[in-house]
């Protein structure tokens, strides 16, 4: 019966991105296949130059020329809601400016306070319930749903939890890059400001 299945399936199907994202669908019960996924993550080095990284994942694989480095413009200090706040509502009214086919998961790095700072500006853009968003906190690895205070514990072995904290790596070590390249930037900058 099992070879039947097998032969039944196609090409795309037998292939392991398929099957790390019907997965995912399954373990977060998504509607549609994740074939697109965001992930976002804010860095700052004590409340200085904070930036955020949005990784994009396209069937399971990073997509390295969607990937996007946000300068937060409208947040004063470390402020982690707020920045996630902005760049979710920059990053999605851009997408939708230029008419950009939207992902079909987008993930946050963080728990109840980011994802619902994220769901707010969603909230704004009338993308709410349009676009599946989850956040994920680290200290257990618990998925948290908007308006759901119990959080979803996905096996530690499934491939759909490797699969989301590799995309929050990622775009961690990106926005981690990105904001050491712009403190130095700055720090240079103003250095040499202070030569007479």
């Amino acid at each position: 019966k099992e070879e039947k299945i097998k032969a039944s399936l196609t090409a795309e199907e037998k292939h392991p991105s398929f099957r790390i994202m019907k997965t995912l669908k399954e373990d977060l019960k998504l509607k549609d296949m994740p074939r697109h996924i965001e992930c976002f993550d804010n860095s700052n080095f004590q409340g200085t130059n904070p930036v955020s990284a949005c990784v994009v994942f396209r069937d399971a694989k990073p997509s390295k020329k969607d990937y996007r480095i946000f300068n937060v413009r409208t947040v004063e200090g470390p402020d982690d809601f707020a920045t996630m706040e902005e760049v979710i509502y920059r990053r999605y009214k851009r997408m939708l400016d230029e008419g950009q086919e939207l992902p079909q998961l987008v993930i946050v790095d963080g728990g109840k306070g980011q994802l619902s700072s994220a769901v707010n500006s969603l909230k704004k853009l009338e993308l709410y319930g349009k676009i599946p968003i989850v956040g994920i906190a680290k200290k257990l690895e618990e998925i948290y749903y908007p308006e759901d205070s119990l959080p979803l514990y996905i096996n530690k072995k499934s491939e759909s939890l490797k699969l989301i904290q590799r995309m929050r790596d990622e775009a961690h070590r990106f926005g981690i890059t990105r904001h050491r390249a712009r403190r130095s930037k700055s720090s240079i900058t103003s250095e040499l400001t202070q030569i007479k």
